[in-house]
């Protein structure tokens, strides 16, 4: 598979028909990708006002999600390539998910939600939690997406690699250099444990034109299982902090197949099924 995951730098399209431009010039940019992720909140630009208000900004993403959605659709139609186009604010049941989903070349779509919510999330916008982790069927074999905060529990991916993924999509937007840093962190720590491979997506740039993307910081990578056969610290491509475009890679699932059998660890047969006991240590 050649994957390619894009650092998306926060832009200010003419409405839904500006963004339709932009999606497809960035994936006509893609060269050749068969797979390709963009990030977290990614299609939030195109809620942006003239006077930026999380509220209002919110309020209109969860309104054209549908109209981005089908936007999405067409461009992955057009191009025959399989498309993360990013998440979206979605209304489930009269509550507002961050919901993410995969587009195949012909059109149909499948959605995995964001399972645990930070602070912003929840306290200023107002999303909850969607629906548990799931995999989606893929020519290549089980994917995985995890989005943004969902990458930093071990015990999500994993229920995602148990399932059989050997791929695991990380769409980000986090607006500090810390929030940066974990997902890269979780990021490698999910790849290493699970060997499996780990592509991240964030949103880049400054944009305070927005109050929802005002400020992002972030890395377009790929990692791998820390073994042999692989890089020694586990990159398999990596872009630049905060510069955008495509960081692309061939990912072979025969490739973690053969490390979760020969490698010099065996982290995923590892695994506990169960937490062990841990009962208070005494000194004698």
């Amino acid at each position: 598979m050649r994957l390619a995951t894009a650092a998306w730098s926060v832009g200010r399209p003419a409405g839904v028909e500006g963004w339709a431009r932009r999606l497809d010039d960035a994936i006509a940019a893609a060269r050749g990708a068969e797979l390709l992720l963009l990030p977290e909140y990614a299609a939030m630009e195109v809620a942006a006002g003239d006077q930026p208000d999380v509220a209002t900004e919110m309020a209109r993403a969860t309104e054209l999600s549908p109209v981005l959605l089908r936007v999405a659709q067409d461009a992955a139609r057009r191009h025959g390539v399989w498309l993360v186009p990013g998440t979206m604010p979605w209304t489930e049941a009269g509550r507002v998910v961050n919901r993410a989903h995969l587009i195949a070349p012909d059109g149909r779509a499948a959605s995995q939600d964001k399972h645990a919510m930070t602070r912003f999330e929840a306290e200023q916008w107002g999303v909850s939690a969607g629906r548990p982790p799931s995999v989606f069927e893929t020519p290549w074999g089980r994917v995985g997406i995890a989005i943004c905060f969902d990458g930093e529990f071990p015990n999500v991916v994993r229920a995602q690699v148990e399932a059989g993924a050997w791929l695991v999509l990380l769409p980000s937007c986090t607006d500090t250099r810390h929030g940066d840093m974990r997902i890269r962190i979780a990021a490698r720590a999910r790849a290493m444990e699970n060997q499996c491979f780990v592509a991240v997506a964030p949103t880049v740039g400054a944009a305070p034109w927005s109050a929802s993307l005002d400020v992002n910081h972030g890395v377009a990578a790929i990692y791998g299982p820390v073994d042999r056969g692989f890089a020694d610290d586990g990159v398999v491509a990596e872009g630049a902090v905060d510069e955008p475009g495509w960081v692309h890679a061939d990912l072979d699932p025969a490739a973690i197949a053969a490390v979760r059998e020969q490698g010099a660890v065996l982290n995923h047969r590892a695994w506990p099924s169960d937490p062990p006991p841990c009962p208070v240590a005494k000194f004698v």
